[in-house]
């Protein structure tokens, strides 16, 4: 059941939606905005939550349910 529990709380990072090298092809103020943008969207949804930042101050978000 643990693994079942796991695929309901994906964790993942915003880039992580993006295919590699359109993600670093973006200037880093584009990425600063769209990460504002996503994290206000995911406050409004019941589908996603934000939680810590990783070490390198990345938001990490969880896919719920």
């Amino acid at each position: 059941m643990a693994g079942n529990e796991e695929l309901k709380s994906e964790v993942f990072l915003l880039k992580d939606l993006f295919k590699g090298y359109k993600w670093n092809r973006l200037k880093m103020e584009m990425r600063s905005s769209l990460g504002r943008l996503f994290l206000e969207k995911v406050q409004k949804k019941k589908s996603v939550e934000a939680i810590e930042k990783t070490s390198s101050h990345q938001q990490q978000y969880r896919k719920l349910g």
